[in-house]
């Protein structure tokens, strides 16, 4: 960890707000689809509409999580780069670590994510096809 120092984290930086971004951009569409979806099941009280409201509160669940660890991800980042510039090396380059470990957790939770999408779709294709 000798070699990280104030400018390392900053490589984080843009990643970090990307994802971010990315998510809450996510979590928008989701909310938007959830309150059509809850609209329409109020309407006709189709079992299938609240199977993917279900599948949709898991989603927003999962984004949550995502959004937290990018957020104290950033932190870390942030922490780690004041405590390089303080000259404190190991605490800075210990936080630099940490900062990537809770990104890996929120990519990891990304994934998990889009893989439940990805099945929710398949499973919409599937009843569409059914009832043709």
């Amino acid at each position: 960890m000798s070699d990280i120092d104030v400018t390392s984290p900053l490589l984080l930086f843009p990643a970090i707000s990307l994802l971010l971004l990315a998510y809450t951009n996510r979590f928008i569409v989701i909310a938007g689809l959830t309150r059509s979806l809850y609209e329409k099941y109020k309407e006709t009280h189709d079992d299938s509409m609240y199977a993917q409201i279900e599948h949709l509160r898991l989603r927003i669940k999962l984004i949550r999580h995502k959004q937290l660890w990018g957020v104290i991800a950033f932190m870390l980042c942030c922490i780690s780069m004041l405590c390089n510039m303080a000259e404190y090396q190991f605490v800075g380059g210990a936080l630099f670590a940490a900062s990537i470990v809770t990104l890996i957790i929120s990519l990891i939770i990304c994934f998990v994510e889009i893989y439940i999408s990805g099945y929710a779709l398949n499973v919409q294709l599937e009843s569409l096809s059914k009832r043709g």
